[in-house]
């Protein structure tokens, strides 16, 4: 069983938790709690910015902010980042972070309030070094620009009460 990224490196999944033999997202209600969670909130933020280029410019200047390519942290306290800016949020994560918040929610607020009063990795700090060990044995990940194939059907299959409990906004997306 293959762990996959979908979209945005970082949260892996089983691939066959997620996916049919067609390659299409199997549903919803016969994956766990936790991997539902996480592919719902990835509709919410594949074409959202890097939340450090966004705390950097702002919705004035959006079209300054660089597409994330990183999801860190639990769904809806999650930090998604450019590629600049992972090594920010690595840095604070290793070395600055209070253990209080790791796991929880308010990973997401701690990493913003470092970052928007200035916190920010050393000159030269590497980071995450990532590494494709057998890059054509891996599934590709979906555009994030596209949907998930068999989202929307899926989507559609799920009561409205159901979404209000795991907490997904889908406003932005085009079903």
């Amino acid at each position: 069983m293959a762990k996959v990224n979908i979209g945005l490196r970082g949260w892996r999944f089983d691939e066959d938790e997620v996916f049919d033999d067609e390659g299409r997202i199997r549903p919803l209600g016969t994956m766990d709690e936790d991997t539902r969670a996480r592919v719902l909130r990835l509709t919410e933020r594949l074409t959202d910015p890097c939340d450090a280029c966004w705390l950097a410019y702002g919705d004035d200047r959006i079209e300054e902010c660089a597409p994330a390519e990183v999801i860190y942290g639990e769904p809806r306290g999650e930090v998604i980042l450019c590629g600049e800016h992972e090594a920010d949020f690595v840095y604070w994560f290793r070395e600055i972070a209070d253990e209080d918040v790791i796991g929880t929610v308010q990973l997401q607020d701690a990493f913003h309030e470092w970052f928007f009063d200035g916190g920010r990795a050393p000159e030269g700090y590497a980071g995450v070094e990532h590494v494709d060990s057998d890059p054509d044995a891996v599934p590709e990940s979906p555009d994030p620009t596209e949907e998930l194939p068999g989202l929307e059907e899926e989507l559609e299959r799920v009561d409205d009460e159901e979404l209000d409990a795991l907490n997904v906004d889908l406003d932005d997306l085009d079903l």
